[in-house]
């Protein structure tokens, strides 16, 4: 009885979660295609006005889109090679003694909300960076923030994919006469390439999806950035900056937007799952 209980129980979680999901691409996509459709496809996505007040209205949000995408990839950019090397060094550097303490510290950042984030980038790096030029609430802060938040995630998935490779890999680069870092870049970490790829892929939906730190540090203006340290806004911040009082088409415009995202963090998924069935020596 108890492995019969505890089957329909997994039986039913698995359903639920599917169900969810199945709700969620439904409620989304009834609100926001009807208005794509109405509005036009092209005139929606590469549309550079965003000015709902209008009369008549207009909802362009490639702005947006380009600004979600600049300022993902600023993220990868700052985040990705400090993850990797983060987790290579806890791996084959870090004394023992050290290694509880920065694991740990790791797993905190990963802990953390991200308005403290947002907070810690408008108190820090905002007067920083406007030093530089500009009045600091930039796409480059946005994109070293966000590289911050997705550094946990992808050090730690990074690390657990390179314990997945084979001692042998390393100790056999050794006795054909490689140094120890030849052996960690040129063997290790192309065997393990399709675990950091995954990581990786994780921290893009990260980054790409995440709202209230970049609301407070990228400047929210719905233009395209023409500088590293002009303002710009993304399609999550679009959506719960004018969600609260929007109504009518202005509504259905944001459904639309929301639409947009969500087909974009779906694509994510879908890497995401294309590259975690790959095996290593793929």
């Amino acid at each position: 009885m108890k492995e019969s209980f505890a089957k329909g129980l997994f039986f039913v979680s698995a359903v639920t979660a599917i169900i969810t999901i199945v709700l969620m691409c439904y409620f989304i996509f009834r609100n926001g295609i009807p208005f794509i459709l109405d509005y036009g496809l092209l005139d929606f996505l590469l549309g550079r006005d965003w000015s709902p007040s209008n009369q008549p209205a207009s909802f362009g949000i490639f702005p947006m889109v380009i600004g979600s995408f600049i300022i993902t990839f600023g993220a990868l950019l700052f985040g990705v090679p400090t993850s990797i090397l983060t987790a290579v060094f806890m791996i084959y550097y870090c004394p023992r003694r050290l290694y509880a303490f920065l694991k740990s510290s790791l797993n905190l950042m990963s802990a953390i909300p991200s308005i403290v984030y947002g907070f810690f980038g408008l108190q820090l790096l905002v007067p920083w960076l406007r030093t530089w030029g500009g009045n600091g609430l930039s796409v480059l802060t946005a994109s070293i923030l966000l590289g911050i938040m997705i550094l946990p995630t992808i050090s730690s998935l990074s690390e657990a994919a390179i314990r997945t490779v084979p001692k042998t890999y390393y100790s056999g680069s050794l006795a054909l006469g490689a140094g120890h870092e030849r052996s960690i870049f040129k063997v290790v970490l192309p065997a393990a390439k399709s675990g950091i790829l995954s990581a990786i892929i994780l921290g893009l939906g990260r980054a790409i999806g995440e709202t209230m730190a970049v609301i407070l540090v990228a400047g929210n203006q719905p233009i395209i950035a023409t500088t590293l340290f002009s303002g710009t806004r993304t399609l999550t911040t679009n959506i719960v900056l004018e969600m609260a009082y929007a109504s009518g088409e202005h509504r259905q415009a944001l459904m639309a937007t929301s639409t947009v995202l969500f087909t974009i963090i779906l694509m994510i998924n879908a890497c995401f799952a294309y590259v975690k069935g790959k095996t290593p020596h793929d």
